[in-house]
């Protein structure tokens, strides 16, 4: 039984993740529909956009998370990095056309990239290997707590508002500059950061051959994961797809992070005394029945009901996959780990949100959903043939 105590840091780390995400999700759950309905923009090109913004974060992550490990140091890259994310939050709703909606995707994932790696590897530098599962389950859950707050907050101020989308996105720029100040006053990095052995260069062969094969492994697996896993966005442009408002569209986030919020935890309390191969299995598993459920959809509430199992899906395997990173990588290359875990996953889902976006322009949105069952089953078969490659079993 775990039955340590999270550390203080952990929490902290959750809050700033609650209020960042909180201000995230309020614009990112009505941008899809502003992209399509005010900017005019086609799905191949929210598909794009989210793409290539989640990959330059991932691409950020890899220095970022090589840079701490070279200084020793995780804070003042995390606080760079929220707050380089604040900044770019009033670029939203200052946005006139796709490519102003670009730029300030970019930039703010800048700032996700810089803050992902080091703050990750900072909650493994603080928190014993036995509860690991725990605390990235716990940072985790308190970060969707935010991730379904925004929708709600964001559907509140479209009817208040008579859907001005526009200041629903100037008023999520507040709890982003509340999370910079958390950071600031809450957030203590131990005294003694673990360093490179190597300090010469950042990143060199030498350091890159230290990182075992089970890191690879987990690495190439949740590349093919991530790729049955496009955008969140076509979550959102399959319930308008099939009629429901734009006001009400960002409560399909709602209900998959409320299930995301709700099972991380637990989830991730089971991954530090379970069968970690079985969870991954069953977060699989849930992928596949998510995917299938919304290429069949007939009405908005059978995409609630797909939306429900991607939540228990993302509870599953996101703070698990964290949890295999930090125990199969060196303590002083953490930071690079992470770095290049986040890169290889940001890479597929750069091309499983351009795909998701083809194939829905070409053939339509229920082909978007079989081709990520599709991918589901290939990284099924990838972790049952490579499972002793998986820390802790």
């Amino acid at each position: 039984m775990v039955r340590s105590k999270l550390p203080r840091g952990v929490i902290a780390l959750g809050l700033v993740s609650l209020f960042m995400d909180l201000s995230s999700e309020m614009i990112h759950s009505l941008l899809p529909v502003f992209l399509v309905t005010v900017l005019g923009a086609s799905a191949l090109s929210v598909g794009l956009i989210e793409g290539v913004a989640e990959a330059t974060a991932s691409i950020a992550k890899v220095f970022s998370g090589v840079f701490s490990d070279w200084i020793g140091r995780r804070k003042p890259l995390v606080l760079l990095g929220y707050g380089l994310a604040a900044l770019t939050k009033p670029l939203f709703p200052l946005a006139t056309g796709i490519g102003a909606v670009l730029t300030a995707r970019f930039l703010d994932r800048i700032g996700k990239g810089i803050r992902g790696a080091p703050r990750d590897a900072l909650i493994a530098d603080i928190t014993p290997q036995e509860i690991r599962g725990a605390a990235y389950g716990m940072r985790q859950a308190m970060d969707t707590v935010g991730a379904f707050a925004g929708p709600l907050l964001a559907i509140a101020l479209m009817v208040v508002t008579h859907d001005n989308f526009r200041m629903v996105f100037w008023v999520a720029a507040v709890p982003a500059f509340v999370c910079v100040l958390l950071i600031i006053f809450g957030v203590e990095e131990p005294e003694a950061a673990p360093r490179a052995v190597h300090t010469r260069l950042p990143i060199s062969r030498t350091n890159l051959l230290r990182l075992p094969s089970r890191f690879w492994w987990i690495v190439v697996f949740a590349a093919v994961l991530t790729l049955a896993r496009f955008s969140e966005a076509f979550l959102l442009l399959r319930a308008q797809n099939l009629g429901l408002s734009v006001t009400w569209v960002p409560m399909i986030l709602i209900v998959m992070n409320v299930v995301y919020a709700a099972s991380a935890y637990p989830f991730g309390r089971l991954s530090d005394t379970g069968s970690r191969r079985t969870l991954l299995v069953w977060g699989i598993v849930f992928l596949i029945i998510a995917d299938l459920v919304l290429a069949l959809a007939g009405n908005v509430w059978v995409v609630g009901l797909g939306a429900a199992v991607w939540g228990l899906h993302m509870g599953a395997t996101q703070g698990l996959l964290s949890a295999l990173v930090a125990d199969a990588a060196p303590a002083d290359l953490r930071g690079t780990a992470f770095g290049i875990f986040n890169l290889a996953s940001g890479g597929a889902l750069l091309a499983a949100s351009i795909i998701a976006g083809s194939l829905w322009s070409i053939f339509g949105p229920a082909m978007t959903f079989y081709a990520g069952a599709v991918f589901s089953f290939t990284a099924l078969a990838g972790l049952l043939a490579g499972t002793r490659k998986i820390p802790g079993e």
